[in-house]
């Protein structure tokens, strides 16, 4: 099912420029397609120069088709977009176990288990993922092809357009954009969610999962939690005129 809705949020996108903003995916191939076809199907009313998309990262994880997502977004463009990939914080948990196996532990915890068994990676009968951190990981890196780790290594930590940025978890309030820390680019909560702060643009994030999408006077953050509820949203910005396309289906 496909849901659009004006909504009334801050920001205003660059002259000539429709974006679509993606929230967090975690391994949620079937709604993704469909996401991406909502997109193309609106995106032919647009009489303007740019068509932008942005990814905001956790496209892997939780769900069972976290490779096919990498897959698609790494080899399958859509036709007349310009694609921004951001990077979330369970991508850069696997680019870090692909590196070192002491990060591992933590991804598997995470939500990668469902990563590695979507590359046909299982533990050993009768032995947990944990207890098989080194084995699995060899596997992984024999099975992840060189454009899913070139994809992984060129992700972006943010991007900015016209009076937004996008981010996957959100900034460090007080702190000028180019000075943000990676960490707090991927990982942040409550300082950025609980700021009353007016920044110079609009933030537009995922990372925190909430029912409705959640519209402050500084910020708009769009994951509805695809891997659980089956909802994922994309905002659409124009000028000052903004909308958002909801996904509805079942989680895989």
């Amino acid at each position: 099912m496909i849901d659009t809705q004006e909504v009334a949020a801050p920001g205003v996108a660059p002259p000539g420029c429709r974006i679509y903003a993606i929230g967090d995916i975690h391994g949620q191939m079937p709604l993704l397609l469909h996401m991406h076809e909502a997109i193309q199907e609106d995106a032919k009313s647009f009489r303007g120069k740019r068509l932008v998309i942005v990814y905001l990262g956790d496209y892997i994880d939780r769900g069972r088709r976290s490779r096919d997502v990498l897959d698609l977004l790494s080899t399958r463009p859509l036709p007349r977009f310009e694609r921004v990939f951001l990077r979330g914080n369970h991508e850069h948990m696997m680019l870090g176990g692909l590196y070192d196996d002491g990060v591992a532990p933590g991804w598997f915890y995470n939500g990668g288990e469902a990563t590695l068994r979507s590359y046909g990676i299982y533990p050993e009968p009768g032995l947990q993922p944990i207890q098989c951190v080194h084995d699995m990981m060899a596997q992984l890196r024999q099975a992840v092809p060189p454009e899913h780790l070139a994809f992984l290594k060129q992700l972006k930590l943010y991007h900015r357009e016209g009076g937004f940025v996008f981010a996957h978890a959100g900034i460090k309030p007080g702190v000028p954009l180019e000075e943000q820390a990676p960490e707090d680019l991927i990982w942040i909560r409550e300082d950025f969610l609980e700021s009353d702060e007016t920044f110079p643009f609009i933030v537009v994030h995922g990372h925190t999962p909430s029912e409705e999408p959640e519209i402050r006077h500084n910020r708009i953050g769009i994951d509805t939690g695809a891997f659980a509820s089956g909802r994922l949203t994309a905002l659409v910005l124009e000028e000052d005129r903004h909308r958002l396309l909801t996904i509805t289906g079942r989680t895989i």
